[in-house]
C-alpha cells in the first residue's frame, strides 16, 4: 500500500490564548482531491501554512510525501506547491517574466526555465498575454498565472487555500477544469474553499473543521447521510385532493392556505414508490412533486452553526411534474 500524499496526526497551534488547531488528525491520499472546510477563522489557513512549511505547529506529527516534516522540511518544499489566499503575481511585470522569475528560483537552466514556461503559459491560455503587465489581467487570468507559476517546479502535491475566492462564476468554473486537469496527472490537491459547491464538485474526500478540530470527514455523500432533514413536498390545486392527501398521509405537514404537503422521505427510489403507492392507493394525484434531499450547505451549517437554521428547508434539488 503506497504511502499517502498528507498524513498529520494531532496538529496543534495556538496562537497566545487563541487555539486554532486542537489536535487535527489529516490523511490524503495520492491523486485525489481532499477539501477542509470550515468557517472563517476555522483554522484552515493555519492548517495550509503549517503543512507547507510556513508556519511552526506546536505538536503534532506530519508526513509530507513520505518526509517528515519536522526532520525532513527541505524535501517536503521540494515536493509541494503552494497557491495562497492572496496572489504572489508581481503586477509590474509581465506574465512571461512572472514565469521565468519563478523558473529562477527553482534553479532552472535557462532554456529549461523558457520551455518550462511557455508550455505552461500555453496549457493556461495565457499565450496572448504572456507579453503585457500582470497588473492588467483580469482576477481570473491572475489566478490562473498563479497556478502556473507553482507548477514551475513540477510539485506532486499542491495547496490551493480558497483559490476561487473573488473569482466570476465563468473564471470559476475554469479554475475547476484546471484542477480536475491536475489530478488527472496524477498531482494530489489539498484545497480550502468559503464555496461550499466547489467542494461538492471537486473533492474525492471532505472535512470539516471547527472550533480548532475536525467535525466530520468523508465523501460528500457521506457527509449528506448525517444530516437529517429529506423531504418531499407535494402541490395540489384542487382542494378535495390536498385533503384527501392529507389524511393518508398522517403525519405529513400541511399548509392549507398554499395546498401544499412536505413528508419527511430520503428521496430514495424505494421511499418515493412507497409514497406514490400510498397515494394511488387513496386515489389523489399531486399537481407537483418535488424532492428534496440534504446538500453540503446544511452539512456545513448543520456542523459548524454559522449562520444558517439548517432546519428551513433550501430550494429544491429536483422537481417531477
Amino acid at each position: 500500500m503506497t504511502n499517502p500524499a498528507i498524513a498529520a496526526n494531532g496538529l496543534r497551534k495556538s496562537y497566545g490564548d487563541k487555539v486554532v488547531l486542537d489536535g487535527v488528525d489529516l490523511t490524503v491520499p495520492e491523486g485525489t482531491v481532499f477539501a477542509l472546510l470550515g468557517p472563517n477563522g476555522a483554522g484552515k489557513t493555519t492548517a495550509v501554512k503549517i503543512l507547507s512549511t510556513l508556519v511552526t505547529p506546536d505538536a503534532g506529527q506530519v508526513r509530507i510525501a513520505g518526509h517528515d516534516l519536522a526532520t525532513h522540511g527541505h524535501a517536503v518544499r521540494a515536493a509541494i506547491g503552494v497557491t495562497g489566499q492572496f496572489s504572489a503575481v508581481d503586477g509590474l511585470i509581465t506574465g512571461e517574466e512572472n514565469m521565468l522569475l519563478m523558473a529562477d528560483l527553482h534553479h532552472l537552466s535557462k532554456r529549461q526555465g523558457r520551455e518550462t514556461a511557455a508550455e505552461l503559459l500555453a496549457r493556461f491560455d495565457l499565450v496572448d498575454a504572456a507579453k503585457k503587465p500582470a497588473s492588467t489581467y483580469s482576477g481570473g487570468m491572475k489566478r490562473r498565472l498563479d497556478i502556473a507559476m507553482t507548477l514551475v517546479g513540477a510539485p506532486r502535491i499542491i495547496f490551493l487555500d480558497e483559490p476561487t475566492t473573488g473569482l466570476d462564476p465563468r473564471s470559476r468554473h475554469t479554475m475547476w477544469q484546471i484542477i480536475r486537469g491536475l489530478v488527472a496527472d496524477g498531482v494530489t490537491v489539498f484545497l480550502t474553499t468559503q464555496y461550499l459547491e466547489e467542494a461538492d464538485e471537486l473533492a474525492d474526500r471532505i472535512a470539516v473543521l471547527n472550533g480548532g478540530r475536525i467535525v466530520a470527514e468523508g465523501t460528500a455523500d457521506q457527509l449528506k447521510r448525517q444530516i437529517p432533514g429529506g423531504h418531499v413536498r407535494l402541490r395540489f390545486t384542487d382542494p378535495d385532493a390536498y385533503r384527501s392527501a392529507s389524511d393518508a398521509l398522517r403525519g405529513a405537514t400541511g399548509d392549507e392556505e398554499a395546498l401544499t404537503l412536505q413528508i419527511a422521505n430520503d428521496g430514495s427510489q424505494r421511499a418515493l414508490r412507497a409514497l406514490l403507492d400510498r397515494l394511488d392507493a387513496a386515489g389523489v394525484d399531486a399537481d407537483e412533486l418535488t424532492v428534496h434531499t440534504p446538500d453540503l450547505d446544511d452539512v456545513f451549517f448543520a456542523l459548524t452553526g454559522s449562520g444558517k437554521n439548517p432546519t428551513v428547508p433550501a430550494p429544491s434539488k429536483e422537481t417531477v411534474r
